[in-house]
C-alpha cells in the first residue's frame, strides 16, 4: 500500500498525516510506503514547521526526518492512494491529474464519519491551531489506515 498526504506546502498538515500515519502502520507491522507533499514548492527541502514538530513529539512520533517536497506526475502512479488534507488539495489533484493517472485521489474527511470537510490549515495560527489540525488529522488517518488494512 501507498499513501501520499497532499496540503499546501508540506510542512504542516501533510507532515502531521505522513508521521501519524508511518506510526500506525509500524504499530501494525505493515509494509507500507506512507509520503508526503505540498501542492506549491516553497518549502522544498525543509523540515516541517517547527509547532508540527513539538505537537507530534508530544502525541508520541516524529515527523522531524521529513523534508518538504513539490508534488509531481510521477506521484499519480506511484501511490495507490493520494489524500488531499482539504477541498483546496482535492480539487489541485483532480486538475493536475495526468491521463495516465492509477492513484486514487480523495479527501482525509472522507476516510471518517464526522469529520470536518477540510482540515484548517494552522500555519497562520496559534499553536492551539495546530493541537486541534492533529485531533482531526489524527481521527481520520486512524480510520484511513484501519479501512485499507480491513482489505
Amino acid at each position: 500500500m501507498e499513501i501520499l498526504f497532499v496540503c499546501t506546502g508540506n510542512i504542516c498538515r501533510s507532515p502531521l498525516a505522513d508521521g501519524y500515519a508511518r506510526y500506525l502502520v509500524e504499530r501494525a507491522g505493515k509494509d507500507w510506503l506512507i509520503d508526503s507533499v505540498g501542492t506549491g514548492g516553497w518549502h522544498v527541502g525543509e523540515a516541517p514547521d517547527a509547532r508540527a514538530q513539538k505537537v507530534a513529539r508530544r502525541r508520541g512520533y516524529s515527523i522531524s526526518g521529513l523534508r518538504g517536497r513539490q508534488l509531481s506526475p510521477d506521484d499519480f502512479r506511484a501511490f495507490d492512494h493520494l489524500v488531499a488534507l482539504d477541498s483546496s488539495h482535492l480539487d489541485f489533484l483532480h486538475r493536475h491529474a495526468p491521463d495516465n493517472a492509477s492513484a486514487r485521489i480523495s479527501l482525509l474527511s472522507d476516510w471518517c464519519e464526522g469529520g470536518p470537510v477540510d482540515i484548517e490549515d494552522p500555519y497562520y495560527q496559534d499553536d492551539a491551531a495546530f493541537d486541534r489540525a492533529a485531533d482531526e488529522i489524527e481521527a481520520c488517518v486512524t480510520e484511513l489506515v484501519r479501512r485499507l488494512a480491513a482489505r
